[in-house]
């Protein structure tokens, strides 16, 4: 068989949320990354292959930003009725074109080689081309949910819940155990203009009435089956094929419920899809230098080293799944946003192994709350900086903890990731220039934070065609600028649809968004001329390269997507 060896920086494994975001952050930052993803699509369980919303913070303005958020906002310009396809390409897109990262689809890692409490190479198989890869890098990131680097190279790592005494947690168990919470194999329905049959296969379950199916609401198109969950009393890795099987029972008997026994006003829908491949919520976690509590989030998280936030509640599902008949899962509370530690995101005891994604240093309780995939994601960008960091100064992670923290969150907010009770450092030519505005107030441009925080909306509201100006008192040489712009925070449509109705409302840019602006110059005969005119912006974070000179800057907004006005939180010049 062929054998191909890649030398890189950093390696990772795992292509959902947290190894892409992972993967993008180091590449953008000047690391060469590999990528190994055993599957042929990139996004985990947000990919086509699973197909789960993309979850993340409660709450206003708490919507997670950063690598995410741009992900989800090309989402909205290219696919505006959401399909799975088009998703799948545009996170393909931004993972395979990007010229630091090597990307390894259909490649499975089982094997690596460790010498002195440090991996020195991992080994995966290609399905597709029968072709061994080995990556030989300096640091390495285990996104693979499942944390497959961990048995490979002695990491220290946990397995269903912990007993309620080890951390004086009050919603674990009296004693510890194996059980987790389980994986789903989802459906999706299309609705259609006429009435449609279902013959259900003879191996579905049955599930004669409602009274079979209790607490497990099955409504369309909004019910997206999560529920549809088995495996959490069995091995959610070495099980996982027996319990697919189980869940193609479910899955196939619950739609020949909805269409066949009682009326659920199914007639005109049809089952458009069944996910073979079961999306998974839990099975290994690193130990890293802090193990992160129940008790770590219901204080809020407010950690010296947190990179990331989750904002989900404690979302513990019943590990019987379906086959239990009671609430299939507990909703303990939890706040929004809780921040989450650096120290979370690396193996105790092998020094060069980043972990990001559900699979980082939590217990059971916590990991109920940062196991969703938007939280994962920005944990993801926390390692991938935090990597890059690591390759330029030669060091490991646990050195980036003790001496480089505040550059990994100054950097990470600079990249448009939000950290609660943080702020960005604002580019010292802003905050020197005299700032003025045609309209309004424009001093929240650069009081370094970028979203509304309680009653601060922290933005610069004006009419469009208004414009705002940084004065330099003379001649000053400009390389570039940062905009960061309202994308609506607190917009509800998911990523992707759960069911598909015929009266589908397609999506678009949020209305919010500055679509077309102008920046001006003043050089020193006192004309202004344009230096920058951007057309058709989508995007949140947007950075414009300059090479000029001039003694004053005029930002002119000229359109957005649809709102009257125009809403801008940062505006930085360098």
């Amino acid at each position: 068989m062929r054998h191909i060896t890649h030398e890189v920086d950093l390696c990772v494994v795992g292509g959902g949320l947290a190894g892409m975001a992972t993967a993008i952050a180091a590449a953008h930052h000047g690391a060469r990354v590999a990528l190994m993803q055993d599957r042929p699509v990139l996004g985990g369980n947000a990919s086509s292959e699973v197909r789960m919303w993309i979850c993340g913070a409660h709450g206003p303005n708490n919507r997670e930003t950063g690598i995410i958020e741009e992900l989800e906002l090309e989402n909205r310009y290219r696919n505006p009725l959401r399909n799975f396809s088009i998703w799948d390409s545009i996170l393909y897109e931004k993972v395979r074109f990007e010229p630091n990262i090597t990307l390894l689809l259909n490649c499975s890692c089982n094997d690596a080689t460790v010498a002195d409490q440090r991996i020195l190479s991992i080994k995966g198989w290609q399905t597709t081309s029968q072709t061994w890869h080995t990556v030989q890098a300096t640091l390495y990131a285990d996104c693979s949910g499942d944390s497959v680097l961990a048995p490979l190279t002695g990491a220290a790592y946990r397995m269903g819940r912990e007993a309620r005494s080890e951390f004086g947690e009050d919603i674990e168990p009296e004693t510890a155990d194996r059980k987790t919470m389980g994986m789903s194999c989802l459906i999706q329905a299309r609705e259609t203009d006429r009435p449609q049959p279902f013959i259900p296969p003879w191996w579905a379950n049955v599930y004669e009435t409602c009274d079979d199916l209790p607490f497990r609401g099955h409504e369309l198109p909004s019910s997206n089956f999560w529920w549809i969950e088995l495996g959490g009393e069995q091995d959610t890795i070495h099980d996982t094929e027996t319990i697919r099987d189980e869940l193609l029972k479910v899955a196939f008997g619950v739609w020949d419920h909805i269409k066949n026994r009682g009326d659920h006003g199914a007639d005109h829908w049809v089952l458009d899809w069944v996910g073979f491949l079961p999306g998974k919520r839990e099975s290994r976690r690193y130990e890293g230098d802090v193990i992160v509590t129940q008790n770590d989030v219901r204080a809020g998280g407010h950690f010296d080293d947190l990179v990331a936030y989750g904002g989900w509640t404690m979302d513990d599902h019943h590990p019987g799944g379906i086959a239990w008949k009671g609430e299939p899962n507990i909703f303990h509370p939890a706040p929004s946003p809780f921040g989450i530690p650096y120290r979370a995101l690396y193996s105790r005891n092998v020094t060069n192994l980043f972990c990001a994604g559900r699979n980082i240093s939590v217990t059971h309780s916590a990991l109920s709350a940062t196991r969703v995939m938007a939280t994962c994601a920005t944990m993801g960008q926390a390692a991938g900086t935090a990597a890059a960091i690591a390759i330029r100064e030669g060091k490991l992670p646990r050195d980036v903890a003790r001496d480089h923290i505040e550059e990994l969150q100054q950097t990470l907010m600079d990249d448009d990731c939000y950290l609660p009770w943080h702020r960005r450092a604002v580019a010292p030519l802003s905050q020197h220039a005299i700032l003025s505005a045609s309209v309004g107030d424009p001093e929240p441009l650069r009081n370094g934070l970028d979203r509304p925080t309680g009653e601060m909306d922290n933005g610069w509201l004006a009419p469009l065609g208004t414009w705002v100006e940084y004065d330099f008192g003379a001649p000053t040489r400009l390389k570039s600028l940062r905009f960061t712009f309202d994308s609506d925070l607190n917009r509800t449509e998911k990523n992707t649809p759960a069911n598909i109705p015929l009266d589908m409302v397609p999506v678009a840019p949020p209305a919010t968004l500055v679509r077309t602006f102008r920046v001006l110059a003043l050089h020193s005969n006192d004309d202004w001329h344009e230096v920058a005119h951007i057309e058709n912006n989508y995007q949140r974070l947007v950075r414009v390269p300059l090479d000029t000179t001039a003694r004053a800057l005029r930002f002119v907004p000229e359109t957005t997507w649809g709102a009257p006005d125009v809403h801008v939180f940062a505006w930085d010049v360098n």
